[in-house]
């Protein structure tokens, strides 16, 4: 898992999340699956979408997550963990300022969202080349024209 329990003291104190989980550990690894699946999601190319194959960088997203210790990038970290966060504050917002978390979160999708767009990279994220298949597969456009239509 590319989050772990020990993690959360980044972005949450440990007396809260006892408080919000009342001890129980469960809660707190589904709200880690639950913040990396969401960050996961934005990351991985959806190959359906004609405009997935326009050049911008695909992300090796299982080496990303796969990754574990200091070998994780520090940022992609910070967002999940704060997606998680968002999660578990959703049980219970002990001691937790709701518009903080509220904002916080929207800030992590919102960078999210940028990756996955293509309009900010981060270079210390692996990539995947695309194969030359791939490339001719499936084109970003086309071009041509419509057979002339007579009145007949």
């Amino acid at each position: 898992m590319f989050l772990t329990p020990e993690d959360f003291g980044q972005v949450i104190y440990r007396y809260q999340v006892d408080q919000i989980t009342e001890g129980d550990e469960a809660l707190v690894l589904e709200a880690l699956a639950a913040g990396e699946e969401e960050a996961r999601s934005y990351l991985e190319q959806n190959t359906n979408r004609h405009d997935s194959m326009d050049g911008r960088l695909i992300y090796d997203v299982e080496a990303i997550f796969n990754a574990s210790g200091e070998a994780r990038n520090p940022l992609l970290k910070t967002h999940c963990l704060t997606l998680a966060k968002w999660h578990l504050v959703q049980l219970c917002n002990a001691d937790i300022i709701l518009e903080t978390a509220t904002e916080r979160y929207d800030r992590a999708i919102a960078w999210l969202t940028k990756v996955s767009n293509g309009t900010i990279t981060v270079k210390s994220l692996p990539t995947l080349t695309p194969t030359t298949e791939q490339n001719n597969s499936r084109k970003p456009f086309s071009y041509g024209s419509r057979k002339k239509f007579r009145h007949e």
